[in-house]
């Protein structure tokens, strides 16, 4: 790949990440469609919702990208797609500029939310953007020490997801929580399956993912775990009297999970895991869309 082949649109594309956009989008759709089930739904606190969510995502793809190059973590033997400041696909400066203005973007949505819906959602974004930008930037960044998925899990799955909840109805309740965490692990796996590609070279680099920390055969149990547990919450949830086993939607997404996690378990080529990766990221929008629809359906 080179900058000549690329034009510009093209460009800021492959530096976004689009893969990785699922894990912006399902949160809100979850956490607006419990809104729905109570019959509240307020559509331009929706919309400002899904554009901070995906701007943030944006954002940090492009913090990434440019922390990693600078740190000499992206070097030209990984298995995964070119990044675009250590591929000389894009000046340093300019994906920094990107970043601030996708970050921008989100601030601008998020401070619609703040007038309608409180000032707590002012921490909530403040947190979130710092979150995104130490994943790889400042002096100690966590994803360096293997702390992704957590952060991942935390802002992708329980923030996002009661966040969005909360933006439509000033309020929370446990169901919000709850079905944030299937969500926030499916998140997560994306970050596991990427970093169990990059093992080998992100070990070389210094970088101690999670994945490195526990080694390749333990990261792929992990994924396994994750999965599982994302198919089983909503059995739990309906158990509990947490709306009605319409909830059980998600499951018709099962037969996406299983080759998914065979190829994450036996393979280790770049191709094989840039498609898990990509895959684990359509199970996600699949399994947040019949969510959703469960949810509505319960009311």
């Amino acid at each position: 790949m080179s900058a000549v082949a690329l034009s510009p649109l093209r460009l800021w594309v492959v530096a976004a990440r689009p893969r990785t956009l699922p894990a912006a989008v399902s949160p809100v759709l979850v956490g607006t469609a419990l809104a729905g089930y109570e019959d509240v739904f307020h559509s331009a606190r929706f919309l400002c919702a899904l554009i901070g969510s995906i701007f943030i995502q944006i954002g940090t793809n492009l913090a990434n990208d440019y922390s990693d190059a600078r740190r000499g973590a992206d070097t030209e033997d990984r298995l995964g797609p070119v990044r675009v400041t250590a591929g000389g696909l894009m000046p340093p400066r300019r994906v920094l500029i990107g970043t601030w203005v996708a970050f921008g973007i989100a601030v601008a949505a998020g401070m619609y939310l703040v007038a309608v819906a409180g000032w707590q959602l002012l921490l909530v974004g403040a947190a979130s953007i710092a979150a995104g930008v130490l994943y790889t930037g400042g002096p100690r960044p966590y994803g360096y020490e293997g702390l992704g998925e957590l952060f991942v899990f935390l802002f992708f799955g329980i923030v996002a997801v009661a966040g969005s909840y909360y933006v439509q109805t000033e309020r929370l309740r446990w169901e919000a929580f709850a079905l944030a965490v299937p969500i926030g692990l499916l998140a997560a796996a994306i970050l596991v399956v990427n970093n169990i590609r990059d093992i080998d070279t992100d070990r070389r680099a210094g970088k101690r993912t999670l994945a490195v920390r526990l080694g390749r055969l333990r990261a792929r149990r992990l994924y396994a775990a994750m999965i599982a547990v994302a198919f089983v919450s909503p059995v739990v949830i309906a158990a509990a009297g947490g709306l009605t086993w319409f909830i059980l939607f998600p499951l018709l997404a099962l037969p996406l999970a299983v080759p998914l996690v065979r190829a994450v378990g036996t393979h280790t080529d770049g191709p094989s895991l840039n498609a898990a990766l990509g895959g684990t990221g359509k199970l996600l929008a699949a399994y947040s869309i019949l969510l959703a629809v469960g949810i509505l359906m319960s009311t």
